[in-house]
């Protein structure tokens, strides 16, 4: 008989306390067909490739899935390569808001900061 063991894969990305926060938020006040909130990284801007992150109503079978204590946070699968090893962070500060990422992937951004390339 052979004893195997179950090996939990770490997360493709991680979220900070102030992330995990921020997903809980958005979820308190999400439309009420949303299941979750979704990290993708569509085609845009100069260097070629943006984060968005969405309200997601439908679990796709690729998507990467992880539980945080206010909702459930999925990375799109097309998206995951681009991503893996990242930390996602939720800064403010007296002039902006919003999502921080620092991916060991990306190899350059644009100036405006608004696109990657890996």
């Amino acid at each position: 008989m052979t004893d195997t063991k179950t090996r939990t894969r770490p997360a493709a990305v991680i979220l900070t306390p102030a992330a995990e926060q921020r997903v809980a938020e958005l979820m308190a006040k999400a439309p009420e067909d949303a299941i979750g909130v979704k990290l993708s990284t569509p085609r845009r801007g100069c260097s070629g490739l943006a984060y968005s992150v969405d309200y997601v109503t439908e679990e796709q079978g690729f998507d990467e899935k992880i539980e945080t204590p206010g909702g459930t946070f999925y990375i799109d699968g097309a998206s995951v390569l681009y991503l893996v090893g990242s930390t996602m962070d939720w800064v403010e500060d007296d002039f902006t808001a919003g999502f921080v990422f620092e991916n060991p992937n990306a190899k350059g951004a644009c100036g405006c900061g608004e696109s990657f390339m890996v």
